[in-house]
């Protein structure tokens, strides 16, 4: 059987970052930086850099400078996309949401303002996309699902769900990031519990924290064991195995650990669980320029290791090196070079290549 042609796809809601520059607040600033964004796409972004192909999955608007220079990024991130252009429908109809954020210094923490009014990712429908042709004929090695996305509205959840369904049809491996957000959740907790249920059952990577899987799986966790990261850690360790029971194609389940000492400086550690078996990075503090993306550079070097096949051991310390490398960059998702870049962040080692 042919290898897939994309390493990972994802559906996606593709958006707009602004960020000041100079890590400035956003309320005084006067010049940002704008960069393409989603969660999901940044998770790709690590196998894409790396030279594997990878598909977003998501929506445009005609005519649009914003779709176009959306488009424009994900070319030069090597990044495929799909999506049908609709037509915006006015000054007041569809567009891409705009995600303003600056990154915080020292005790100033950052502040992150989402606008997503009108989004057009919100009316994502299978129809719209070949699966057959994508999964089937193509290949997909690994369908990444985030909450984000799958919460973001009725017709993304029906969407998420219904591709997480046919990617498994065709073989394709699932990871679910659940990403529980409170805001996208309230009036509709029976409604996206089912939907979270479908694609955790259908899922063979499981990654979010103890509220993620408490929240939005209804796991009930273990009684509160004191505060920390080591609580965070047992905490953690003891929930997965009522996880497993629940959702026993799963083989994989990961969290990744942050405690933050100020803008700037954070310990950063990760769990996994790999068929049974435990494999910690303990809290390592990491310088940090901007914060947002590490957990998203987490998963993508999670998803990497897993797609090459390595070790779960050696995919837990990538993964916990691209969320280190993801912070040092103003961009909200991590470029490595090449994997020996990546293997010197997890060594620490930080002198000059040359």
């Amino acid at each position: 059987m042919p290898s897939p042609r994309y390493a990972i796809a994802c559906p996606t809601s593709m958006g707009v970052r602004i960020t000041p520059e100079n890590r400035q607040s956003v309320h005084i600033s006067r010049n940002f930086i704008m960069t393409s964004t989603s969660a999901e796409s940044n998770v790709l972004n690590i196998a894409a850099s790396l030279g594997h192909e990878c598909l977003v999955l998501s929506k445009f608007i005609e005519g649009s400078p914003v779709s176009l220079f959306i488009q424009s990024e994900l070319r030069a991130r090597n990044i495929r996309y799909e999506g049908v252009s609709v037509p915006q429908g006015g000054p007041w109809g569809y567009r891409h949401q705009f995600n303003i954020a600056d990154s915080g210094f020292g005790l100033r923490g950052p502040r992150v303002w989402n606008d997503r009014t009108g989004e057009v990712g919100r009316t994502l429908s299978i129809e719209e996309f070949d699966i057959e042709r994508i999964f089937g004929q193509e290949g997909v090695a690994i369908l990444h699902i985030s909450g984000l996305i799958a919460a973001l509205s009725p017709e993304t959840a029906v969407f998420c769900a219904e591709l997480a369904k046919r990617a498994r049809a065709y073989g394709t491996r699932v990871a679910f990031d659940l990403n529980y957000r409170a805001s996208f959740w309230k009036g509709r907790e029976a409604e996206l519990g089912e939907v979270f249920h479908s694609i955790a059952a259908l899922s063979d990577i499981l990654v979010g924290n103890e509220e993620d899987f408490q929240l939005a799986l209804g796991v009930k966790g273990p009684e509160a064991g004191g505060k920390g990261l080591a609580a965070k850690i047992e905490g953690f360790k003891g929930m997965i195995g009522a996880v497993q029971k629940a959702y026993p194609n799963a083989h994989y389940f990961a969290t990744t650990l942050r405690e933050v000492e100020n803008a700037n400086e954070h310990l950063w550690g990760a769990i996994l669980c790999a068929d049974g078996q435990w494999y910690i990075e303990e809290p390592r503090k990491v310088p940090v320029l901007d914060r947002i993306g590490g957990g998203d550079g987490f998963t993508g070097g999670l998803l990497y290791g897993v797609y090459r096949g390595w070790e779960a051991e050696k995919c837990l310390q990538f993964g916990w090196a691209t969320g280190a490398l993801a912070v040092t960059d103003l961009n909200d998702y991590a470029t490595p070079a090449d994997e020996a870049q990546v293997w010197s962040v997890y060594a620490g080692n930080a002198r000059v290549t040359r």
